[in-house]
């Protein structure tokens, strides 16, 4: 046993209570009455990385929530990783879903459920404590580097603007990331891909005032009619996406490449159980696996109009409102399939109403390589934390964050996650199991030994 899973050993209680502590800020981004619990969050992620190790860490203000950067730097000669995370989260509606409170943690069979405990919270804490681990048993052998953000679930907006001004500062040999899931603990796993993201919200006005929907009803064109026939009309019989273009530059990919993808252990009944649903949903021609891999997907996140309240009011309302998100693959872009979709809607919208189409934020699709040193070490680090190599996936979610990394900083990243699909992230009851928090701590170091091994 590395002598820092002896430390780990000792201080396994400590870790989860500090988790819990940051686990209570309610760091919700996309909800400015959280702007002060989001700035505290932020100084208690910079004090976390004091605490651990760090000899120098800052939080640097942004046109929007700030960024917390803190660095160790052990050695010169030394290969330096740049590790990003973000500690703000997802709103935790719908409220009345949670079976305790969404800011106060609690474990239960083993879990610890709370907003943000996977995504990113709870993996972004690992590595504060994987370095904690590393300094106090010296057994740091690289450079590390932080870069924690508090945007990244409203679309890293001010992230590009940052690693345009701090070129110097982030100079790293790798970036690695925790804010993916793996398989499972039986069959960990290594992504190797994230999909894109477009994501844009719809306003379709009809008449210019709510109406009686028995005195005009028949008569004048009900705005939520209308977009739910607009959004219907955006797949086919087969699922197949209908925007003319949205195809175009989607890479197909080899029937072996396939066939290594559909390797991964998949239970379909297990899956639909997990879900409560009948049966599974896609595009024709795909596999589930294939489907949240490695074909792009057109989704209502949101959908709203007229009334909702208790009991019965016969409107025929003057607006109806959709959020959409378009998942993508590599070659597709969030600029130009938003472009796209907005000419559709407007295009397809009848003459009734009108529309007005917004893009809020994107992020661009990512392939990382299989073969670099980086993936290697943690390949390895992997095989000797859970005692079998991992398996390379796909993953349908999207970091914006990532293809920027490449295109500013010339850096490739390291998918290196320990959450898993059925954490429910973005969801009530989100969890994160605490075996894969330790282990997140255990694997951490291996990678920073091997990748300084292998970096000679």
């Amino acid at each position: 046993m590395q002598v820092w899973n002896e430390y780990l050993e000792q201080n396994k209680q400590r870790f989860l209570n500090e988790l819990f502590d940051l686990l209570r800020i309610p760091s919700v981004s996309a909800d400015s009455q959280y702007k002060g619990d989001v700035a505290k969050c932020a100084e208690a992620v910079k004090q976390s990385m004091l605490q651990s190790g760090c000899d120098h860490a800052e939080i640097c203000p942004t046109e929007g929530h700030p960024i917390v950067y803190g660095e160790k730097m052990v050695d010169a000669n030394a290969p330096t990783v740049l590790v990003y995370g973000h500690y703000d989260v997802q709103p935790a509606d719908p409220l009345e879903l949670w079976t305790s409170g969404p800011f106060d943690p609690v474990v239960k069979d083993g879990k610890i459920y709370a907003r943000g405990a996977c995504d990113d919270k709870g993996q972004m804490f690992m590595h504060i404590k994987a370095l904690e681990v590393m300094a106090k048993t010296n057994s740091l052998s690289c450079n590390i580097k932080f870069m924690i953000e508090g945007e990244e679930e409203v679309g890293s907006s001010n992230l590009g603007i940052f690693l345009e001004k701090n070129k110097e500062k982030l100079k790293a040999d790798i970036v690695l990331v925790s804010d993916t899931s793996m398989i499972s603990m039986e069959h960990p796993s290594l992504e190797t891909g994230l999909r894109g993201l477009a994501y844009m919200e719809v306003e379709v006005t009809g008449p210019n005032r709510d109406l009686h929907s028995g005195v005009y009803g028949g008569a004048v064109q009900n705005p939520i009619n209308a977009l739910c026939k607009m959004i219907a009309s955006c797949h086919d019989e087969n699922n197949h996406i209908t925007i003319p273009g949205f195809y175009d530059k989607v890479e197909t990919l080899s029937d072996e490449q396939r066939k290594a993808l559909n390797a991964a252990p998949f239970d379909l009944q297990e899956y639909k159980t997990d879900l409560s649903v009948g049966d599974v949903w896609g595009e024709k021609g795909y596999t589930t696996l294939e489907r949240t891999g490695i074909r792009p997907t057109l989704d209502v996140n949101g959908i709203w109009g007229g009334y909702t309240g208790e009991g019965a009011k016969t409107v025929l309302p003057s607006k109806a409102f959709a959020k959409i998100s378009m998942r993508l693959v590599p070659h597709q872009t969030s600029d130009e399939i938003a472009a796209m979709f907005q000419q559709y809607f407007e295009k397809n919208a009848p003459a009734s109403v009108k529309v007005k189409v917004t893009a809020h934020h994107g992020g661009e699709p990512v392939v990382t390589p299989t073969d670099s040193i980086a993936y290697k070490a943690a390949s390895k680090a992997l095989s000797t934390a859970f005692g079998k190599d991992p398996i390379p996936t796909r993953g349908g979610g999207s970091i914006p964050i990532v293809a920027l990394f490449e295109s500013i900083l010339g850096l490739k990243t390291v998918l290196m996650g320990f959450g898993l699909d059925n954490d429910n992230i973005h969801s009530p009851n989100e969890k994160y199991d605490v075996a894969n928090y330790y282990k997140g701590i255990e694997t951490i170091p291996y990678f920073h030994k091997y990748f300084a091994e292998m970096s000679k």
